[in-house]
This record gives C-alpha cells, structure tokens and sequence, in this order.
C-alpha cells in the first residue's frame, strides 16, 4: 500500500510539472517565452546582400536581426524604451560583436527595424527583447 502512495505522489508531481512548463514564466506577459533588457544596435548597408550566419541573404530594409544566442527564426518583439516604440523581428544572423556585447548590447537590428524604433540617427537604443516564438533549437 506504501509502493503505491509513493507511485501515485509521483505520477501526481510528474503531472504537475508538465502542465508548469506549458504555461508563461512568472512575471511575463502572456505569449512571452524569455524577455532581457539591454542596448539594441544596427546594421545596414556594408552588409547589404551580405550571407548571414543562417544562409540568408542580409536585407537592411527587412525587420531582421542578429542574436548571438537564439536560434535563427526566433521571432523577437523589440521595445526602445525611450519612445514605447515596438518591432517583431526574426534572428537570421549572429551577432553582436563581443566587444559590444561587453558594452551591454544585446541584439543588432537592421537598418528598418532602427528606423521603425526611430534611433538610426542616435545610432543605439535602450530595449527590452521579447521572445514570442523560438526557432529552430536544432540549428547551431
């Protein structure tokens, strides 16, 4: 009778933690997987028909970033903290440098998705990152 509360204890515990890792994180808002603050950056047109890092061809004016972590077709919402201005992108490429990342940038941007944050003249922004879908883990 003991073996057997003990087995059901677990099978109650080993369901619980499946339908927790199903659910938002605390503290997120719905729909939102991971979320970081840090300084966003761009790239344009010296890397213009550039091949990234996933393969694909680099076009600055698509909302496109680079990430030296995420896996390439994560969808990232990008918020400037400064002007509540938002963009949806999708990691195509690695980067930031790591001397930038040592500076607190934590994504770099194509040239339409700082446009669209409004900070291609400051060339930098104050961001937070929101990962509403992740690629494919598989890829490097």
């Amino acid at each position: 009778m003991r073996h057997a509360a003990i087995w059901l204890l677990a099978l109650a515990l080993l369901a619980s933690a499946g339908c927790a890792a199903r659910s938002t994180a605390p503290g997120l808002p719905r729909g939102v997987l991971e979320a970081r603050e840090g300084v966003a950056t761009f790239y344009g047109q010296e890397f213009h028909g550039k091949t990234t890092a996933s393969g694909a061809r680099f076009d600055m004016q698509s909302l496109v970033a680079a990430h030296p972590t995420y896996p390439f077709g994560t969808i990232v919402r990008v918020t400037n903290l400064d002007n509540g201005r938002h963009v949806q992108v999708r990691i195509v490429d690695r980067g930031p440098a790591p001397s930038a990342r040592a500076a607190g940038v934590v994504i770099d941007l194509s040239y339409r998705g700082a446009e669209t944050l409004r900070f291609v003249r400051a060339g930098r922004a104050r961001v937070r990152l929101e990962v509403l879908s992740w690629g494919d883990r598989s890829q490097p």
